[in-house]
């Protein structure tokens, strides 16, 4: 046992001997309360002893809330809208600054009148001081100390005289990453609610995204998804660069849909993204949204949120990538048999209006199959894709079954129809369904049996007609054997199961090739020697991949010859593959090759397949667990 798991334990020892030797509600404490009561044992406070929270005195706290002000004004905007939500539940919302210092709170009067100890509230008042090393374990301390969102619920409370309440708190950082304040929700235990934890992060997560923005303002920022309809919601990534392109700032999503990069205010926009800033802001001077792909390949949608100082750059059309279009159906007179099999098999599904289910690896070309499969069917009504990985669980069922006004903490005001009710008449594409939260499956398969959509909050449900096809490149059936997924939605999104084929082992590589290299630039062609080295690659993110190859090898020889090739050779894709600088084998002998970088990617790799295995082959836990986003995770499982 090492030094942390051996303090760990004592501090549990001596934290439930205190307590009669059990907890009362949820039983093992979290890893979060034990390195807290760890802590606590460490600033030498007894459990047992009253808790006395020091108050600053008021000339202190207008210092502090002034030197917070502009956090504080829009955690005060938030607090309102969360205690009107959440109205009568018996609770205190408060916001403390990074010392721990509470700078503004709004309680119901329940709360504040109710139970006894350490007075009505619990002691929780203006300009109290909740430092773990003062207060113990709890909700605000704890949330500083360990920088990160924390329950903690009755006697998990260091002291005694807090085992009657239930609280749970999210940091809030600027765009530099650093804890500007701590949000809180606190209640008594009986009357606590199962949501309030991911409620407050979303909180949490609006005023970062809001203080941003503010401090921000006259840079360009930017809101990124790999899906388009969550630019507007509390999913999308920030990202915000000086005039000269430098990223000035950024949220915690944008640091994880980055995962791999060095996403550092700094970090100049070409080490983030596969092109050089001058192209996007060509771009977005014809339109406030475009298609990004970053520097390991991945595929973004980019909207402006707010405009960049005037720069004029002269940027030729031609070099300016544009949006993917045929990875699967690579364009005429080219007829892979596999491809073309799959494609005649999904023409016949949508006919008879069944669930399809797209299978194949990652950038294979599964939504882009599915559109065809919408095209094909003449559907009337709207093509819908849903990324079920891009999106937290709590959430989840609202976006896609939509919600009535008031049903939720940040809800709209209006309400929202959901996805589902946005594809009637049309086809919904459940993308990385293996990533379907668990508790939304069940809903999900009733909606399946009998087409019917109630909203959250709803009492009464809606008939839709929506052709639901699926796609994933991870093992459903293994899955289902690990209780991961759900036998019997699997049997009904599987009616008819298609796999599509790896770029590697497509029959008509080369004019595939040819043909994505026409859409970037119409005309500039494949040598034969450039064919050659690429079909040596082995493609892991398949057509993303080769897309961002031919782009980079498409730049590259413009800036170096000031003109825009007729032809690309192999020094130009050389140039634009280089294996051991992207971690990808390319041949036999550097497949099996001891380099330095082979070396650190199988390192990487069985980090990743320990955690996987650790987290009961969860991804998006493994992705927690690591602090990196669900494709870097996929991307070494596949390794």
């Amino acid at each position: 046992m090492n030094t942390i798991e051996t303090t760990r334990e004592l501090a549990r020892a001596r934290a439930l001997s205190l307590r009669g030797g059990t907890l009362p509600l949820d039983g093992a404490p979290s890893a979060l309360v034990l390195d807290s009561w760890a802590r606590c044992l460490g600033h030498g406070l007894d459990a047992a002893a009253p808790m006395r929270v020091p108050v600053v005195e008021a000339a202190e706290l207008a210092r502090r809330r002034e030197r917070s002000r502009t956090v504080l004004g829009l955690a005060q905007a938030e607090l309102e809208t969360l205690s009107r939500q959440i109205a009568g539940s018996n609770h205190l919302l408060a916001f403390a600054d990074p010392d721990g210092v509470i700078l503004d709170l709004q309680a119901d009067n329940r709360f504040s009148t109710s139970g006894s100890g350490a007075g009505g509230s619990a002691g929780i008042v203006a300009g109290s001081h909740w430092h773990e090393s003062l207060a113990g374990t709890n909700g605000l301390g704890t949330a500083l100390a360990a920088g990160q969102a924390v329950a903690v619920t009755g006697r998990e409370h260091w002291f005694l005289s807090l085992g009657e309440v239930s609280c749970t708190a999210a940091p809030v950082r600027d765009g530099q990453g650093r804890i500007v304040g701590v949000l809180d929700a606190s209640s008594y235990v009986l009357s606590r609610h199962r949501h309030t934890q991911a409620l407050v992060q979303m909180s949490a997560k609006q005023i970062e995204n809001r203080l941003l923005a503010h401090q921000m303002r006259g840079h360009l920022l930017l809101a990124v998804h790999p899906r388009a309809e969550y630019l507007g919601t509390l999913s999308a990534g920030l990202l915000a660069f000086d005039d000269q392109g430098q990223l000035t700032a950024c949220n915690a999503t944008a640091r994880e849909l980055l995962a791999g990069l060095q996403p550092d205010p700094g970090s100049v926009f070409e080490a983030l993204f596969a092109e050089p800033f001058e192209h996007l802001l060509a771009r977005l001077h014809r339109d406030d949204e475009t298609r990004l792909r970053d520097s390991l390949g991945s595929l973004l949608v980019a909207r402006r949120l707010s405009p960049s100082p005037a720069r004029r750059v002269a940027v030729s059309a031609a070099l300016a990538p544009a949006a993917p279009r045929a990875a699967a159906d690579a364009g005429p007179g080219v007829e892979d048999a596999a491809v073309v099999a799959a494609r005649r098999l999904v023409e016949r599904a949508v006919a008879l209006r069944v669930p399809v289910l797209l299978q194949g690896e990652t950038g294979t070309g599964k939504e882009v199959m599915a559109r065809h499969a919408h095209q094909h069917g003449r559907r009337g009504g709207e093509f819908v894709a849903v990324n079920c990985g891009g999106m937290p669980a709590e959430l989840f069922e609202a976006e896609l079954f939509g919600h009535v006004a008031g049903a939720f903490t940040g809800a709209r005001p209006g309400g929202s129809p959901g996805l589902l009710a946005r594809a009637d008449g049309g086809t919904l594409l459940l993308d990385e369904v293996a990533e379907l939260p668990s508790a939304l499956q069940a809903t999900l398969l009733r909606f399946l049996d009998d087409g019917v959509a109630r909203p959250v909050g709803a009492l009464e449900g809606r008939k839709l007609d929506v052709q639901v096809l699926a796609a994933t490149h991870r093992d459903l059936d293994e899955a289902v054997r690990a209780g991961r997924f759900r036998a019997d939605l699997l049997y009904r999104l599987h009616t008819v199961r298609v796999e599509l084929p790896p770029l590697r082992a497509r029959t008509d590589f080369d004019a595939v090739a040819q043909a994505l290299l026409r859409e970037i630039d119409a005309s500039a062609r494949l040598a034969e020697g450039a064919l050659a080295r690429l079909r040596r690659h082995r493609w892991p993110g398949n057509f993303r991949e080769l897309r961002s190859v031919l782009v980079r090898a498409v730049l590259q020889r413009s800036l170096r010859t000031d003109d825009t090739p007729a032809e690309l050779d192999e020094t130009d894709i050389a140039r634009a593959l280089p294996a051991q600088a992207a971690g990808v084998s390319e041949g036999p002998t550097a497949a099996t090759g001891d380099g330095p970088s082979s070396a650190l990617r199988r390192q990487g790799d069985a980090l990743v397949r320990d955690t996987w295995e650790r987290c009961g082959r969860s991804v998006s836990q493994t992705a927690r667990a690591l602090g990196v986003s669900r494709s870097t995770v996929y991307r070494h499982l596949q390794g």
